[in-house]
């Protein structure tokens, strides 16, 4: 009797044991392996709740206050997020939460690890909150949404809100036409948010402020020898010619760039970053949208540019559609600042099949539209196959880890610890060298001297990148190398360093300090797609041109969009310098266009 006792009660306790699991399987769904409760119906303790959990660049907070059956406030912090990236996310995924009721609400394109960290904390706070087990997944009731068509009538529409595209905004803005910038995704700033470095810059007020004999002509054969002559000629001397009025611009606005550093391929120090070295894409992005702002230029977000409006042979405006309208912008001049196709794969496979596989450092609204919608009404295209790898991308995050590190001082080792090349030659150069190591990586070596004068690098802390040691040898230890190896190679650079003279590869320039002061970093690096050199033919004007070299009248074009400027291979610090120049020449020239059909 005691046995069949004893068994009852062992029966009882799986079957508690099983009821349990299922009711905590039932409480924690989980959505596409996302971490997501649907809370409709929930019963709240009343109250507030935090939790965090792991953005990009760090911890993302989460505070939810709850009544019985709502969530009546949600708070979201995340410093350590990418301006204009993350932290369009954690406005935004914090809203779509409170609105839904409900953590299953829908990410941010570009900015998915931080989305999904807002998602995962407020899901973590929300079950510490919950008192009941939910009902089962409620069905989709809501109704498809009907859209409505709009008109809209301006002087310029800007396609694109990246850094080009609002530097064109803001300049014909200044020249008084009505400006209108169409943006399909839900943030501004476009490639040139990856930007890390500095803007190129030839006879610029601080050069000559700091004793740094540049000149526009260096700037030209740097930049077509680096971009082994295919590239335009006429482009490139527009480019270096308009690079020191355009910082004299940014300083106008408020965005100064003092902080002069070499980039490969250089011969002089010309790559212009902000003061304490940050990144300077955000940097430029955040002060281009104030710009926007203050001058009240319009911005339709999510709203992608399906077409050309063409009349009569001329670019009259663009069709687009967002999930609510359907838009027919009508204009007078259009300007293209789309980007290129690094975010496009299928794009690049067909242009240059070689790069199948590679990851992409760019942003996911890089995927070529503009070149497309442009080829469509006649546009001309050059140097497609021209596609650029970047030699220091972190693999897992395909973080760019800046050039500005290599041209503060930084060393590139291989996996037996030893220098293979010099780390200041062209991107394609250097990418080519890195690949033939082995596994095709290598470690980017610095200092504690090179972090405190760089303040781009605490970005890679913040993301969990880095290695460190408290000696050469600790860090040797971390990553796996030949500690006798990696010392050695260090005690050689710093050598070189102290004498100026690099005898095992040449090195001439970013050799200002060495790396002599610990702790020592190290962060693994491959070759990883950066930039598109090809795109629409256009001239020194911002014209695009058709496949008989004519300019199609009414359509511009800048930026990455483009192509003709860089040849076969970008230079560090030109792209900012791109964006910003033919930014300008575009606009200039579809205010011109605009005033003469008056």
């Amino acid at each position: 009797m005691k046995d069949i006792e004893t068994n009852r009660d062992i029966m009882k306790a799986i079957i508690a044991i099983a009821l349990s699991i299922v009711l905590v399987i039932c409480f924690g769904a989980i959505h596409d392996n996302e971490f997501s409760w649907d809370y409709a119906a929930a019963i709240y303790h009343p109250g507030t709740y935090e939790a965090s959990a792991r953005g990009f660049g760090g911890d993302v907070d989460v505070t939810v206050t709850v009544d019985k059956h709502n969530i009546t406030d949600i708070q979201v912090t995340g410093d350590h997020e990418t301006e204009n990236i993350g932290s369009v996310a954690i406005e935004m995924v914090g809203d779509r939460i409170m609105e839904a009721q409900d953590t299953d609400v829908d990410t941010i394109s570009g900015a998915t690890v931080t989305s999904m960290a807002v998602v995962t904390a407020a899901s973590t706070a929300l079950g510490e909150a919950a008192t009941d087990v939910p009902k089962p997944e409620k069905e989709e009731t809501e109704e498809p949404v009907e859209k409505t068509a709009e008109e809209l009538d301006v002087d310029i529409v800007i396609v694109g809100a990246g850094g080009a595209g609002m530097t064109a905004a803001i300049k014909a803005t200044e020249a008084g036409k009505k400006v209108l910038l169409v943006e399909k995704m839900p943030y501004a700033g476009g490639n040139t948010t990856r930007a890390t470095g500095g803007m190129n810059a030839a006879e610029t007020h601080y050069q000559k402020e700091q004793g740094i004999d540049d000149t526009v002509e260096q700037y030209v054969k740097d930049t077509m020898e680096g971009g082994h002559n295919l590239n335009d000629p006429a482009l490139v001397q527009a480019l270096a010619e308009g690079s020191a009025p355009a910082i004299d611009w940014l300083d106008s606005i408020g965005a100064p760039l003092p902080k002069i550093a070499f980039t490969g391929g250089s011969t002089n120090p010309r790559a212009h970053a902000p003061e304490d070295g940050s990144a300077v894409g955000i940097y430029l992005v955040s002060a281009f949208k104030k710009q926007l702002e203050e001058k009240n230029i319009p911005v339709l977000y999510n709203t992608t540019v399906t077409e050309i409006i063409m009349k009569d042979g001329r670019a009259v405006g663009v069709k687009a559609d967002s999930e609510t309208a359907d838009y027919t912008i009508n204009a007078k001049a259009v300007i293209l600042a789309t980007g290129g196709f690094g975010g496009n794969e299928q794009m690049i496979v067909e242009n240059n099949p070689a790069l199948a596989g590679y990851v992409s450092t760019n942003a996911p609204g890089a995927t070529g539209d503009g070149i497309v919608m442009a080829q469509e009404v006649g546009a001309d295209v050059v140097d497609m196959d021209q596609i650029q790898l970047h030699p220091t991308v972190e693999q897992r995050t395909r973080m760019l880890i800046t050039e500005a590190v290599r041209g503060n001082g930084a060393i590139l080792v291989n996996k037996e610890g030893k220098r293979f090349v010099n780390e200041m030659e062209t991107r394609d150069f250097v990418s080519a060298a890195e690949i033939e190591q082995t596994d095709g990586c290598a470690y980017v070596i610095f200092d504690q001297n090179l972090r405190d004068n760089v303040a781009a690098v605490e970005k890679y802390f913040g993301i969990g990148v880095v290695s460190e040691g408290a000696t050469i040898e600790d860090l040797a230890g971390e990553i796996g190398l030949d500690p006798v190896v990696l010392s050695r190679t260090l005690a050689d650079w710093n050598k070189a360093v102290a004498n100026q003279k690099d005898p095992e590869f040449g090195r001439t320039t970013a050799m200002d300090a060495d790396l002599s002061t610990a702790p020592y970093y190290a962060i693994l690096v491959a070759p990883g797609i950066h930039h598109t050199m090809g795109g629409l033919k256009i001239d020194v004007n911002g014209e695009v041109l058709n496949t008989k070299g004519k300019a199609i009248p009414g359509l511009f074009a800048a930026g990455e969009v483009t192509g003709g400027v860089h040849g076969g291979n970008r230079l560090g610090g030109n792209a900012v310098a791109d964006v910003v120049v033919f930014g300008t020449a575009a606009a200039e020239s579809a205010c011109t266009y605009t005033d003469k059909l008056k």
